[in-house]
């Protein structure tokens, strides 16, 4: 995971205005509120002419969207369709996925959460010798000094799962070898996110 620096964005909006080219942002990972803000490219201060939504728009329900400026839109409503063009069970969905995002106090929430799970994360990476947590809100990333830690920590952390002894796993991405990527629920709670933390240096210190 590599994170767009506020320069770079501002250095490629530059670019794009000078050239009279387009400025699209893919923010299906980084949008609705992913890094505490509405938008990923808002902590750059840039507008994009184009920017495209997707999974966390639904709230697990599938489905996609294409946002443009007026001045750049060639849509007219009705003018794109498909098969599942405005499915009414997604677009519902969507809708009330953005009523929670939009609502007072909530991305503020994502923040506190965010700087919970980051601390937490710098904290143990100091204990183990990892660099600094990358990433931004609850869109995080924890580079590991053993070469396949990551890798067998998310295998530990599936074989630990069982129901019937009420022993909670802990899933978890490792994008690389030595590399951990943290998207938990942005409502995800304190306690979850300590639970979360305590396994996972278990799982990382296990011998097995």
């Amino acid at each position: 995971m590599i994170e767009a620096r506020p320069d770079f964005l501002q250095a490629l909006r530059r670019l794009c205005d000078e050239r009279g080219l387009l400025l699209i942002l893919d923010e299906v990972q980084t949008g609705l509120g992913r890094t505490g803000r509405l938008w990923g490219s808002e902590a750059s201060g840039v507008r994009p002419d184009i920017l495209t939504l997707g999974k966390g728009l639904g709230g697990g329900v599938p489905i996609s969207a294409l946002l443009a400026r007026e001045a750049v839109c060639c849509f007219a409503p009705g003018d794109q369709g498909g098969t599942f063009g405005g499915n009414p069970l997604a677009c519902a969905a969507a809708l009330a996925v953005l009523d929670e995002v939009l609502a007072p106090g909530f991305l503020a929430g994502v923040q506190a959460r965010a700087g919970r799970l980051r601390a937490g994360l710098d904290a143990l990476g100091a204990r183990l010798g990892s660099p600094p947590v990358e990433g931004r809100g609850l869109l995080l990333a924890l580079e590991l000094p053993n070469p396949d830690a990551a890798t067998r920590a998310a295998e530990r952390g599936l074989a630990r799962a069982d129901a019937a002894q009420d022993r909670p796993g802990l899933l978890l991405n490792a994008v690389r070898p030595q590399r951990l990527r943290f998207m938990p629920a942005l409502t995800i709670s304190a306690a979850e996110i300590d639970q979360a933390l305590a396994l996972l240096e278990a799982l990382l210190r296990s011998p097995r």
